[in-house]
């Protein structure tokens, strides 16, 4: 596998790892993630106990395990970023959500991602947003971009060209016939709701933010840097991006 798709904490870490082998070629989306739970005790993040289960695709190195460490170092004290560490499971997404919709489940609290999250606030009795990633970073942070080592960005400058190319026009397509992506989206993932349930999922607070600049990473970099989880302080998004990805106004 030369080139993959996946989030900003993997991109982070093999960067960093390779000691700038890895770098990424441009970004596909910003979608918030949403730290949602069905437990009536728990309003904010104060509120969760030593026994309290989150939820989350991968401990310490997911998207959303890393904004959780933020949320606590910003609630609590830069000094408290792994006060929640120890509270997080991983389950994926699908296994995440169908143990917060088991009343008789310990897992009450998934850091859950579009679409889990819209139908999980829309189904499990109860359920409700806790905090989302763009109150963590500030605005909107990528979820996924693709990524590549230098070495094969190098001996195959024409192939990354495309790949920028064919995502720029993904995103444009999403943008401007929104309904024809949800069913190109339906037939390639065989997706069994509506395509019009699909459209209302995209219509909530931040569901079109489908960019091809990386956005909010810098904020990602620094507190992997500041906890020592990266050894490489990056001075720039641009550090860990592709000069092909220069001309996109990233952050």
């Amino acid at each position: 596998m030369d080139v993959v798709n996946t989030g900003v904490g993997n991109l982070l870490l093999l960067w960093d790892r390779t000691r700038g082998g890895v770098k990424g070629i441009v970004a596909t989306q910003a979608l918030p993630v949403t730290l949602i739970t069905r437990d009536p005790h728990i309003k904010t993040l104060a509120d969760y106990g030593p026994t309290d289960k989150i939820a989350v695709p991968t401990v310490r190195v997911s998207t959303q395990a890393i904004l959780l460490e933020m949320a606590c170092a910003k609630a609590f004290g830069s000094d408290q970023w792994a006060k929640l560490d120890a509270n997080t499971v991983q389950l994926g997404h699908p296994d995440a959500a169908i143990a917060l919709s088991n009343p008789h489940h310990e897992v009450r609290s998934h850091f859950s991602a579009p679409p889990f999250s819209y139908f999980e606030r829309k189904t499990v009795p109860g359920a409700r947003v806790v905090l989302q990633s763009e109150e963590i970073i500030g605005g909107p942070l990528t979820q996924a971009q693709f990524f590549t080592t230098t070495r094969f960005a190098e001996a195959n400058p024409r192939f990354l060209q495309a790949i920028k190319a064919a995502t720029i026009e993904a995103l444009e397509i999403i943008r401007k016939d929104t309904r024809r992506s949800v069913e190109i989206y339906k037939e390639i993932s065989k997706d069994s709701r509506s395509t019009d349930e699909l459209l209302e999922v995209l219509k909530q607070p931040g569901m079109m933010e489908f960019n091809a600049a990386p956005q909010g990473t810098m904020k990602m970099a620094e507190h992997l840097s500041a906890i020592g989880t990266l050894k490489t302080r990056p001075k720039s998004w641009k550090d860990y991006y592709l000069p092909i990805a220069y001309d996109l106004n990233g952050n």
